[in-house]
């Protein structure tokens, strides 16, 4: 089946890789992108985008390959002066190339353009070859309640502290999307919906990435209006994660560690979930109630894999 209209529902590495491979998978279709922003965060008074970024550079051609995130041959001269002068959070480091972006993102923002023109002005740089939208233009940001270790006592933290800082080392009891009651989808995200012929949601983190985008009120509805198939690719392999710490966040709301268990989060269509198909790997078990459970070869281990796994995503929604 040839595909018109693709949508996906990423967040930041492993979905910025999957979309290169559905670029790849489908070069004649208008993919749209739609990007948590739960992540974003204002330091140093810079407002960084990390997911929105990642899927930026790595279609764009600009990403540490070998990092996953940030720019190729990047260099750290603003990060070394501020440690010198011991500029709080010194746990947060920004490459110089990376600055940039945050500088001209910042300056369009304070200047009353909203997050999706802004973004849209950057990809003019990189021209991803994907549509990219934020999830909402209204601030979300998402923080995880876990307890203080010297008073023992809950305590929300930003999301990036949680993992940049402690390294998800502090048990999350909950994650809550600040702001996200307020936001509404951006504009183009409800319009890609509905002339979709292919959703696809990418194997991002299940809570803190699709979570925080399926969130956003209204953006749901939307997505589950969509007259396309709605196929997912697990983020688990074997019982455990390829990639983040989605493993640390799935216990946190009751979700097993395994392809099984997201599946049966995320939900068949039929009965009001999201799912049409579930993409597993070929040694997994996955038992999801009225969902099309395809076994893939999920590991995207080469550009050929990655394109490969996105094919046999598309074939899902034919």
């Amino acid at each position: 089946m040839r595909f018109v209209q693709i949508v996906v529902l990423a967040g930041g590495t492993g979905g910025a890789r999957f979309l290169r491979g559905v670029r790849a998978a489908a070069p004649e279709a208008e993919i749209t992108a739609v990007v948590n922003t739960g992540d974003d965060v204002t330091l140093h008074g810079l407002r960084i985008c990390p997911d929105l970024d990642t899927v930026m550079y790595t279609l764009g051609g600009g990403i540490d390959e070998e990092r996953g995130w940030g720019r190729a041959g990047e260099s750290w001269t603003v990060k070394e002066e501020l440690a010198a002068y011991d500029a709080d959070p010194t746990w947060f480091g920004l490459g110089d190339r990376d600055i940039a972006t945050h500088l001209v993102r910042t300056r369009m923002l304070d200047a009353g353009y909203p997050l999706s023109a802004v973004t849209a002005a950057l990809c003019t740089r990189w021209q991803p070859g994907v549509t990219v939208l934020p999830m909402s233009d209204q601030r979300v940001e998402t923080h995880v309640v876990v307890t203080d270790p010297d008073s023992g006592r809950p305590q929300a933290v930003h999301f990036q502290e949680w993992w940049v800082r402690h390294r998800a080392a502090l048990d999350p009891a909950a994650f809550v999307q600040v702001g996200v009651d307020a936001a509404r989808p951006a504009p183009g995200v409800v319009e890609a919906f509905a002339s979709a012929d292919a959703v696809l949601l990418a194997p991002s983190n299940p809570v803190v990435s699709i979570g925080t985008v399926l969130g956003v009120p209204g953006l749901r509805e939307a997505l589950l209006a969509s007259p396309a198939r709605i196929a997912g690719v697990s983020p688990i392999v074997g019982g455990a994660v390829v990639r983040g710490m989605a493993d640390r966040c799935l216990p946190a709301m009751g979700i097993e560690v395994s392809a099984e268990g997201v599946g049966r989060h995320y939900g068949a269509r039929t009965d009001g979930g999201l799912l049409d198909a579930w993409l597993v790997a070929e040694d997994d078990a996955a038992d999801v109630p009225g969902v099309d459970v395809r076994r893939e070869p999920l590991l995207m281990s080469s550009p050929e894999a990655t394109t490969e796994l996105a094919r046999a995503a598309l074939a899902a929604c034919g």
